[in-house]
């Protein structure tokens, strides 16, 4: 099995990569593929170069991560699986802290660390890379250079760590989502490491929804299907549809499985009243309460 990531070795999506893998248990012969960004990485899975794609999705500090909701919505992709990994930012450099003219890394790192470069180098040139891990090699080359990226990046990539858990807020964590190519099943998969059934209440389904039209309370109808089944949602943000200003397409999550009997009558009801619904799968929910002793 062939699972691509956002490479080089040494970033946070090759972490979450190694997690997931170690939760499967019984999957063997796993190498990774490492690609310069999400779109590369979508499209390998795409194509079937790879097997599995694992893409980040959303962070704490800085929301979702706009080019994955939108290859979600474009393309068939299903996700078969979640990995929360704990974000804890170095400053990596080859040189002294006055040598840095240069800082570079991933635009989604960087806006974590936005109060602290605003304080420490006001002054610096800020350049983005595809990956943290990307900014920490290429760091390598000039002692001016700096990257922010992970502690492992460092002892990859031959940096120093001149400052820690430069993040502006110390509790981080990114949601990756573990991604193959086709719409999702109607019918559940033989039992297998990405199929097998967890415990009751350990899933979660995710759809998109675009609505017939836009009129008063017509979100509202939408949501009532899951709350007057008790049906916990756990994450809704709209998107622009790319239509029009002002049409928004929907990004639901919520806990439970479509081979549970709630959850079916929910979706078949929700059908009918919206101009569009996209199941992007169920999967094993990822336990927030484990990743909080990490």
């Amino acid at each position: 099995m062939i699972i691509g990531v956002l490479g080089p070795t040494g970033s946070y999506s090759e972490k979450a990569a190694e997690k997931w893998i170690a939760k499967q248990g019984d999957i063997k012969g796993v190498s990774l593929q490492y690609y310069d960004d999400i779109p590369d990485t979508v499209s390998a899975v795409l194509d079937k170069t790879i097997d599995l794609g694992i893409i980040p999705v959303e962070n704490s500090l800085e929301g979702s991560v706009g080019i994955t909701l939108d290859l979600l919505n474009e393309n068939d992709l299903t996700i078969v699986g979640e990995m929360v990994v704990t974000i804890k930012h170095c400053l990596l450099s080859k040189g002294k802290l006055s040598d840095i003219k240069i800082i570079l890394s991933h635009p989604q790192a960087l806006a974590q660390c936005r109060q602290f470069l605003k304080k420490r180098f006001a002054n610096a040139e800020i350049r983005t890379t595809g990956s943290t891990s990307h900014a920490a090699k290429l760091a390598n080359e000039f002692e001016e250079m700096a990257a922010i990226a992970s502690r492992e990046s460092a002892q990859t990539y031959g940096l120093d760590v001149l400052i820690p858990d430069i993040q502006d807020r110390k509790e981080n964590h990114t949601r990756f989502i573990v991604i193959k190519a086709g719409p999702s099943e109607k019918k559940p998969a033989e039992p297998g490491p990405l199929s097998s059934l967890p415990e009751k209440g350990s899933y979660k389904t995710s759809i998109i929804a675009y609505l017939k039209k836009d009129r008063p309370g017509a979100l509202y109808e939408l949501l009532g299907e899951f709350a007057k089944r008790n049906v916990n949602l756990t994450r809704i943000e709209s998107r622009p549809s790319k239509r029009a200003l002002g049409d928004y397409i929907f990004y639901i999550d919520f806990e439970g499985h479509t081979n549970d009997e709630v959850i079916k009558d929910a979706l078949d009801n929700i059908t009918s009243s919206v101009g569009m619904l996209k199941n992007l799968g169920s999967y094993p929910q990822y336990d927030l309460s484990g990743n909080a002793k990490e």
